[in-house]
């Protein structure tokens, strides 16, 4: 701003020229909806199915990653993706269902610059595997496979059921001075629809 006084424009220019580098900045952060982009993480199918007297869940999951999460991620802040299941049972009336299950299983991206490679974690589990692309990772968090829900004896029979499965970046594990314009920008909320099916069970 002193360089700009300093060269005869008048405070009122300057003003002017403030105002509208910060309108600039502020169409940045809210993109219209022309901008945004529409349903990066998408269920593509799931389904449940018995082995050896447990219930286990396998999905296709469908990630990507909007640029200033992509570039948040490549500057060393890990991405927590949490991912929801809820088996639901179907009673005469609506507002009697009940939730007989719900899984939460919650993942962690990480690139590391250095060694040029990303490090998927399992915080359920507690196992990490390495992929030298971002679209390798991606792809292998997109794979359930095998995922225990329920154990059969704890599942009345001849009920009806509904399953439901979302995933979605957990804004609430992103460092503080990232969560605000997390929470500010559509860029950053990172959620699929929920995914319904019914189960035969």
């Amino acid at each position: 701003m002193v360089a700009l006084l300093s060269s005869g424009a008048t405070p009122s220019r300057v003003s002017l020229v403030v105002t509208f580098m910060l309108l600039i900045n502020i169409l940045l952060l809210f993109p219209g909806p022309a901008l945004a982009q529409s349903d990066p993480f998408t269920i593509r199918s799931a389904h449940i199915y018995l082995d050896n007297k447990v219930y286990l869940v396998s999905a296709d999951i469908h990630y990507s990653l909007t640029k200033p999460v992509l570039d948040a991620l490549h500057n060393g802040v890990p991405l927590t993706i949490e991912l929801r299941i809820e088996l639901i049972q179907n009673r005469e009336w609506p507002w009697w269902n009940e939730t007989v299950a719900v899984i939460k299983q919650r993942y962690r991206l990480r690139y590391f610059a250095l060694a040029q490679h990303y490090v998927l974690s399992n915080l359920n589990m507690g196992t990490e595997s390495s992929y030298q692309t971002l679209e390798a990772a991606l792809e292998a968090l997109g794979r359930l496979k095998e995922l225990p829900l329920l154990d059969q004896n704890l599942l009345p029979t001849g009920a009806d059921y509904v399953a439901r499965m979302r995933v979605a970046l957990d804004i609430e594990s992103l460092p503080t001075p990232l969560r605000l314009l997390a929470y500010l920008s559509s860029r950053w909320r990172l959620t699929s629809e929920w995914y319904t099916w019914k189960p035969q069970l």
